[in-house]
């Protein structure tokens, strides 16, 4: 997944929706990557910005997806355990 910014979003200052469009519909897999991009639109928005609310909001949640929302290997396999999520708590 490409890092690079839209250029469209060079003219104008960032939005809430430039936000969510960045948001979609993330997933485990790419959860970090989306979580780099969002940080990067909104790293010099001031703090009370609206975009950069929603954006800090999103990376909290990215964050957790990116660690704990993801359980790799098919469970369903006869003597082969799932491997657990990056953030499991083998304890």
């Amino acid at each position: 997944m490409s890092e690079a910014e839209h250029p469209a979003r060079h003219d104008r200052e960032v939005s809430v929706d430039d936000v969510r469009q960045l948001m979609g519909a993330s997933t485990p897999h790419f959860a970090l990557q989306i979580r780099n991009r969002i940080a990067k639109l909104v790293r010099e928005l001031p703090e009370e910005h609206p975009a950069r609310l929603e954006g800090e909001r999103e990376i909290r949640r990215l964050t957790e997806l990116g660690y704990t929302g993801e359980t790799r290997g098919l469970a369903h396999e006869d003597g082969i355990e799932p491997l657990p999520s990056l953030g499991h708590d083998p304890r």
